[in-house]
């Protein structure tokens, strides 16, 4: 028998040996621990450094920490537009020779802005082109891209957590050149960053570059926290939208859940799992193959420096009912907070998310990524080590206890977005052209 043929007989003899073990018990894994060193600049700066020989590469990320929600009144997209704005060039290097340099040494660069500089003004006006035409093609004209920032709207009342990190076309088309540069230099300082350097690395040499490179740049102003805090929702919230770029009835609902790193997330984690992970979740399965109305169902917890949001979505098909989309999801929902889940769906759930926190720690980006999630966004260091054990610990009494706590009616925003021809006759268009992508929030 060739040998190719005998190894595949043997692993699948293994996997059939190994798999009522992994039904019955979730996967005990612990990778290595990741051993941090923080080296504190007098500027402020934090430098956090792993060290991995494993591969010749290194992964350098400078992470700032703000985001659209420290973004004021009127101005939102600003993060998002300095994202755009990193790679224009600088007193030193000119436009595009950081991309230039990066890749003459084998590199690559990127830059992203998520919910938690000396520009010029031809710059700042191109860039702010850009980020406009980035919004008609990802939120104003495809189907169903302003559905998140119509939920958003309507589930948070007061946080900046409102508004997508996009920002709006109105408050991008205000913005000025001193608006930016305000911005940049309150937020874009040295005690308001932190350097995370991981791979193949002398840490002294690190330490010394950073000096030598970092230590000048100025301490800047004690940054402003003050985010306005979301209420606790007290009461259920319903809003309807109408729109010519939706072309099938949608049903969202969300619920307001803690921070990230708040000991229920875990829990909740595996509640979105059970509920939306593939084809054989429980939200898929009853609405897409069981009562076929739904051509897509899911959800997800968003967790986020500040209190976050759990989803149950559905994409029904044409000519179903919005109010019947909207009662299957709530059975589901209804169904994690009265029974418990089988031992074995709840192992599913687990080894899932456990695999995927493994496979995720792969690469020196990988690592580096956990490093700075960890001490920018939960400013808990301990959490990049014990993240994985914390989904080990979860139980079905669990699962069932913030499903109970978080999946409440007085919690609850039902969003229903519908195409324009399902507006009833009785109700009057938005003012503007026929189909010109205005939409009609309403709460009955």
């Amino acid at each position: 028998m060739p040998r190719s043929r005998t190894a595949r007989l043997i692993g699948m003899a293994l996997l059939m040996v190994a798999a009522p073990a992994l039904a019955a018990d979730a996967l005990k894994v612990t990778p290595p621990k990741l051993e941090v060193r923080e080296h504190k600049l007098a500027n402020g700066l934090d430098l956090l450094m792993y060290e991995d020989h494993s591969v010749p590469v290194a992964t350098v990320q400078l992470w700032y920490h703000v985001g659209s929600k420290d973004e004021k009144k009127g101005r939102s997209g600003f993060a998002h537009l300095f994202e755009h704005l990193m790679f224009k060039g600088s007193a030193h290097v000119g436009p595009e020779e950081h991309k230039n340099f990066i890749a003459s040494i084998g590199g690559r660069y990127n830059a992203t802005t998520d919910f938690d500089l000396n520009v010029s003004e031809e710059n700042f006006k191109s860039e702010r082109d850009v980020v406009k035409e980035e919004r008609r093609l990802r939120v104003d004209n495809p189907p169903f891209g302003r559905l998140f920032e119509v939920v958003l709207e309507k589930t948070f009342t007061t946080h900046p957590y409102k508004i997508e990190p996009i920002g709006s076309m109105a408050d991008l088309d205000a913005a000025t050149i001193q608006d930016v540069r305000d911005f940049h230099s309150l937020y874009y300082v040295p005690n308001n960053a932190t350097l995370v350097v991981a791979g193949d690395l002398d840490p002294e040499a690190v330490i010394r570059w950073t000096e030598r490179y970092f230590g000048p740049i100025p301490k800047g102003r004690p940054i402003p926290r003050d985010i306005p805090k979301e209420p606790a929702q007290t009461a259920g919230r319903r809003a309807v939208d109408y729109h010519p770029n939706t072309p099938l009835p949608a049903v969202v609902i969300t619920c307001h859940i803690p921070q990230a790193g708040s000991p229920d997330t875990y829990a909740l984690q595996v509640a979105s799992n059970i509920l939306s992970a593939g084809e054989s979740s429980r939200l898929y399965k009853r609405m897409v193959y069981e009562k076929q109305m739904a051509v897509a169902a899911g959800g997800d917890a968003i967790l986020l420096e500040d209190p976050g949001v759990f989803f149950f979505f559905a994409i029904l098909q044409g000519g179903q009912k919005p109010e019947d989309g909207e009662k299957e999801l709530l059975a589901e929902a209804d169904r994690l907070r009265n029974e418990p889940v089988a031992e074995e769906e709840l192992v599913k759930a687990k080894n899932q998310i456990i695999s995927g926190l493994v496979f995720g720690r792969q690469t020196g980006q990988d690592k580096a990524d956990a490093i700075g999630y960890a001490k920018v966004i939960l400013n808990d260091e301990s959490y990049v080590n014990r993240q994985l054990a914390e989904f080990q610990k979860v139980t079905a009494a669990d699962v069932q206890r913030v499903a109970r706590t978080y999946f409440t009616p007085e919690n609850r925003t039902v969003v229903y977005m519908l195409p324009e021809a399902m507006r009833p006759k009785t109700e009057g268009k938005p003012e503007g052209k026929p189909g010109a992508g205005q939409s009609e929030v309403k709460n009955p």
